[in-house]
């Protein structure tokens, strides 16, 4: 078996109101697993929230999600305040558009600074053809 990702940990600032708000984001309910940890099923991965002692670090580039339903996720993001005020390409960040290598997509923001992209699951672009 090749190697592969099977976690990926964003630090957060508060556990309790990071678990609401990825509950909310990703239509799913978290596991609380010890150690300030609370672990989200994506799929073969899992995207773990973590409470550090100190201050936590936003991640220095984005996580990307490929979903199957992106408008009700786009509407759960923009409910919870979360889109992104940045441009991808010359394009909101925040709007759902094809962008240039093809994937259907919006850009978001946790509360702690950690980037999310959001793909359309029928137009992810892997680099393979």
């Amino acid at each position: 078996m090749p190697t592969r990702v099977f976690r990926i940990i964003l630090e957060i600032g508060d556990l309790e109101r990071a678990t609401e708000f990825y509950s909310r984001l990703l239509g799913a309910e978290g596991r609380k697993v010890g150690g300030g940890r609370v672990y989200f099923d994506c799929g073969p991965m899992i995207l773990a929230l973590l409470e550090p002692e100190g201050t936590p670090a936003p991640i220095p580039e984005y996580v990307y999600f490929a979903v199957d339903e992106l408008e009700a996720i786009h509407a759960r993001a923009k409910a919870l305040d979360a889109l992104s005020k940045e441009k991808v390409h010359g394009e909101s960040a925040a709007e759902i558009v094809v962008r240039p290598w093809g994937e259907r997509s919006f850009y978001a923001f946790d509360p702690w600074g950690n980037g999310l992209c959001f793909v359309d699951d029928k137009t992810l672009f892997t680099g393979r053809r």
